[in-house]
């Protein structure tokens, strides 16, 4: 293995790697060679500053024989897989920079020139039953050299995988720099890594839903005689509603959790608390927080013509050193707007998020659409798209009354679900602030645009959309809603009847697909409706039999 400085130009059908660097290097290697041959680049072991960001350090590999080459990829500290890279010529640059953190960088890069379209038997492919085996090539003989092969594993939906290697024999490395098997959740290879491993053992792996990836990698030395694996499925317990409830007035917030709820989430009372710990919850046949708005951590934005007031219910296994549990935030918001209570609870599971919305005076959701007949909404969340993608939304008032009007006042864009820096404008006082953004006329009790898709710079993974909603008087000829663009300063002079905001995300790149325990998506605005029809319709009839009891004791008291 070399041992080479701060860059190099490399020129052999393989070469492994030791790269050592310290603060403030910028090194920069160029491998080339006309072998008519493709390049295959693994950084199989990379060791950062602590707490670097891709900003401050980075590998970039570039597609071509210098850094003004495409770009390929890039790793960073928190680059969840081992990556593999591969170009499509028979040059290929890869550029390490590194921040002013005191500290020794440690890179372990094998690369290799290989022919497209050379199989090798029984290297990957895809495995779609219930349960199976397969090998590594010439199991149980020393696998070959140069060997890279991917199985893709995917069960019934609602169901997840149970990976066990009977038999594993890979050369042994304290870091698995050599030859190494690393197991993905999910059908992507660039994140969702479960464990690399190597050397000689019977290891176990769980995915978090129907899909798995399985990688092996070789170099050119050292061959034993592989693996032999065996997948299993088994059913993902059933959803359990959220069952959680938000209540705001003017001077307080009221929190409520089912027990069955956090159960099924694997936690109990211990593990639940609030922005100031000190704020315990009542247990009872649920768990309620209740507790002044000004109290426990609770904190106060002011937006202008609105307030908001945010808390937020943590739910973690504080209690262990590890834990193989997923963290759960509960993200409560009341917003004061125009003496008319808007309640936003949003749900996350290590970035999923659901978002469920009850609103005091008028029901309104938003929605991605796959058309612009918007017909079919789209349940999916995350929603995966691809890059400049044209993504439809909708926004919907559900109230009886025809004489509504909806628009859609203002769109912004944040990679975070609480809308912090950084923001985009899509849609502003009704006007598009971006060139993609068309929007349709109002109809009726449906605001509706559309936009394309984008991504945020600095590795963010996902976008959500915050939209604040004008609901008019349809039948008063210069409302606010009919008004479409105008300028701030002739804003104020608009009217409308109510004003209030929807949030719908997260969007993700394809590229970025993962899997999740179970996607859960939807608003509960037509379930709370039907819940408070029915509690309306028993209070009717509690008080029809009431004053008919007394009716009867009447007449019995006037006879006697």
């Amino acid at each position: 293995v070399g041992v080479p400085g701060c860059g190099a130009s490399l020129h052999e059908l393989t070469k492994a790697l030791r790269i050592g660097l310290n603060a403030n290097a910028t090194c920069v290697w160029q491998i080339q060679k006309n072998a008519n041959q493709t390049i295959r680049l693994i950084f199989s072991y990379f060791q950062f500053a602590p707490s670097s960001s891709c900003e401050t350090e980075s590998i970039k590999v570039y597609d071509g024989p210098s850094t003004n080459s495409p770009l390929l990829g890039q790793v960073c500290n928190d680059t969840d897989a081992v990556p593999v890279l591969q170009s499509s010529s028979d040059s290929l640059t890869f550029l390490i920079t590194t921040n002013s953190v005191a500290f020794t960088r440690n890179f372990f890069v094998l690369y290799y020139f290989f022919s497209q379209g050379k199989e090798i038997e029984n290297c990957g492919g895809q495995l779609t039953g219930p349960n199976g085996t397969f090998t590594s090539p010439n199991y149980p003989a020393p696998y070959p050299e140069f060997t890279y092969c991917v199985w893709h594993i995917r069960t019934a939906k609602n169901s997840k995988i149970n990976l066990h290697f009977q038999d594993f024999f890979l050369e042994l490395d304290q870091n698995c720099r050599f030859d190494f098997t690393a197991v993905y959740d999910g059908l992507s290879t660039n994140t969702g890594l479960i464990g690399k491993v190597c050397g000689r053992s019977q290891f176990t792996f769980e995915s978090s839903a129907n899909v798995m990836t399985v990688v092996l990698s070789t170099d050119y030395a050292n061959s034993y005689r592989g693996f032999s694996a065996q997948y299993t499925s088994a059913p993902l317990p059933g959803p359990v509603e959220p069952n959680t409830f938000l209540t705001c007035s003017s001077d307080s917030m009221k929190i409520v959790l089912s027990k069955s709820y956090l159960t099924s989430l694997g936690y109990n009372k211990t593990h639940i608390q609030l922005n100031d710990p000190s704020c315990s919850p009542v247990i009872e046949d649920s768990v309620i927080f209740s507790f002044p708005l000004a109290s426990c951590g609770t904190t106060k934005k002011d937006e202008g013509q609105s307030i908001t007031y945010t808390n937020i219910i943590s739910l973690s296994a504080t209690d262990n050193i590890i834990t193989r549990q997923k963290n759960v935030e509960i993200i409560a918001k009341c917003k004061m707007e125009n003496n008319s209570t808007i309640e936003v609870i949003y749900i996350t599971k290590n970035d999923i998020i659901q978002n469920i919305t009850a609103v005091e005076r008028y029901n309104v959701s938003m929605s991605f659409y796959d058309s612009d007949s918007f017909s079919k909404p789209i349940h999916e969340s995350p929603y995966y798209v691809d890059l400049n993608q044209i993504l439809f939304a909708q926004v919907s008032l559900h109230s009886t009354d025809p004489n509504l009007l909806v628009f859609v006042d203002t769109c912004i864009a944040s990679p975070q679900p609480d809308f912090g820096s950084p923001t985009y404008d899509l849609i502003r006082s009704g006007c598009n602030k971006d060139d993609t953004v068309v929007t349709y006329p109002p109809l009726e009790h449906y605001g509706r645009f559309k936009f394309n898709a984008f991504r945020f710079l600095r590795s963010f993974p996902s976008v959500y959309l915050q939209c604040d909603i004008l609901i008019c008087d349809s039948k008063e000829a210069n409302s606010r809603c009919t008004e479409g663009c105008i300028s701030r300063q002739k804003r104020a002079v608009s009217s409308y009847t109510w004003k209030t905001n929807t949030v719908v995300g997260p969007i993700r790149l394809k590229r970025d697909l993962r899997s999740a325990d179970h996607s859960e998506s939807s608003t509960k605005a037509d379930a709370e409706e039907t819940l408070n029809l029915q509690q309306y319709s028993f209070y009717a009839l509690s008080f029809v039999v009431l004053i008919s009891n007394i009716i009867i004791v009447a007449a019995v008291i006037l006879k006697y």
